[in-house]
């Protein structure tokens, strides 16, 4: 079988005879023809990508509406602390106070004093590290039954102390981690 070889020669000098009308009339109409069929084939195959395009950005957009309803059902739900028989702690009303402000920077506030309080609360238990993660990381499970709760807050935590006010926190946001602080308390009767 022979290689199968493209003659660039024969195709520039076509594209000449073209532009310079050395065939005549009737291959530049022939030409004129094919370039009128390929426009509509161009035409229909962009209006088929055009409707998958279409088709692509309505899943999209529904899926995006999905997503954001499941968001607003996990994170619209307050999470309450359970009651718990304990003594009145102070650091813990001054925590209160500051998350019943208007403030989000109340809210920061609170949430920053709740984490060194989990740290001295983990201090008093035993647990060595340098700071909450560390010491969580050291946590057995079956010891500490909010332990998911502690993560959660102190990533809420992480996000204020490394972006500042520049963190979007929201006033459900800041009680539902405050909650958490508080379940974790409860669970160990600081509080």
């Amino acid at each position: 079988m022979q290689p199968v070889q493209a003659n660039v020669e024969y195709f520039f000098r076509l594209l000449y005879d073209l532009l310079h009308g050395a065939r005549g009339a009737a291959d530049y109409a022939a030409f004129q023809a094919f370039l009128a069929h390929l426009w509509l084939w161009i035409t229909g195959v962009g209006y088929l990508l055009s409707i998958a395009g279409l088709f692509v950005i309505v899943y999209a957009l529904v899926r995006l509406f999905e997503l954001r309803e499941r968001e607003s059902k996990f994170y619209g739900t307050l999470l309450l602390a359970p009651e718990g028989a304990g003594g009145v702690n102070p650091r813990w009303t001054h925590i209160e106070s500051l998350i019943g402000g208007a403030a989000p920077s109340e809210w920061r506030a609170a949430i920053l004093e709740a984490d060194i309080m989990l740290d001295d609360m983990l201090t008093r238990q035993g647990y060595r590290g340098d700071g909450v993660a560390e010491k969580l990381k050291t946590v057995d499970p079956a010891d500490f039954n909010t332990l998911e709760d502690a993560w959660e807050a102190h990533r809420v935590r992480n996000h204020i102390a490394h972006e500042g006010s520049a963190f979007d926190l929201s006033e459900t946001l800041a009680r539902r981690t405050i909650a958490r602080y508080e379940s974790i308390f409860r669970e160990f009767k600081a509080i």
